[in-house]
């Protein structure tokens, strides 16, 4: 489940990125201050999933728990 929310986060923040650089016209009446305000949201939320994913995968590689035979 927190994977899945990483991963989402990250598609999110991709397509956000990805919007705003390909297809300008989507921002509308918005001013510069918005586009480069939902440019950084875009980032910071780009970083944060990223950082959580491999917050989670190094966690998991680290706690697996052992299974006797």
């Amino acid at each position: 489940m927190l994977k899945a929310e990483c991963e989402t986060q990250i598609a999110k923040a991709e397509l956000t990125l990805s919007l705003l650089q390909n297809n300008p016209v989507g921002i509308g009446d918005h001013s510069t201050k918005d586009f480069y305000e939902n440019a950084s949201e875009a980032l910071t939320m780009l970083t944060d999933g990223r950082d959580r994913l491999q917050t989670l995968e190094d966690w998991w590689t680290n706690n697996k728990p052992e299974v006797y035979l």
